[in-house]
């Protein structure tokens, strides 16, 4: 018998878009959605997302701007999420981002621990994009390239007491 994990992942990603989520332009994109979520939920170290009555997130405001759309999520570890990510129908959604959404210049993406069974919500996601972008990678928000292990882990241990 393993221990149930102290901690998950958080990750929120947000996308601007070029089109009206009704529009012929993301016609693909909006049909994806359920299939997408339908195999997030059933894969290996998925926990929780965030989603509305409609089953996604679209419908649901972030930082102030109507034509961002959020997805917020938590995961076993960053393994699952990436995992996840970079296959099947979710890597040609991924391939074809652009052609949907803006390119931003800011972070768009943040992950950090929260403990296990905490559910976060629109406005912790927001603070800790917003921290990413202001600070760049720490503790409090991450991105995938750069993260950092869950609190309380030998490798988080190890991290924190390294010689300068």
């Amino acid at each position: 018998m393993t221990d149930a994990p102290a901690y998950e992942l958080a990750e929120v990603n947000i996308a601007r878009l070029k089109f009206p989520l009704d529009s012929p332009e993301l016609k693909f994109f909006v049909d994806s959605l359920d299939p997408v979520n339908e195999a997030a939920d059933a894969a290996d170290g998925f926990v929780w997302r965030l989603q509305s009555d409609s089953g996604n997130a679209t419908d649901i405001p972030v930082l102030g701007d109507e034509w961002l759309i959020i997805n917020l999520t938590t995961w076993r570890d960053l393994n699952a999420l990436t995992a996840f990510m970079y296959q099947g129908l979710h890597r040609e959604l991924l391939s074809r981002r652009r052609e949907w959404f803006e390119q931003l210049a800011e972070a768009v993406t943040a992950a950090w621990w929260v403990p296990a069974g905490h559910r976060p919500t629109v406005a912790e996601a927001e603070d800790r994009l917003l921290h990413l972008r202001e600070h760049g990678a720490t503790p409090y928000a991450f991105t995938l390239r750069t993260s950092f292990p869950a609190p309380g882990t030998p490798q988080e241990t190890a991290e924190v007491s390294r010689p300068a």
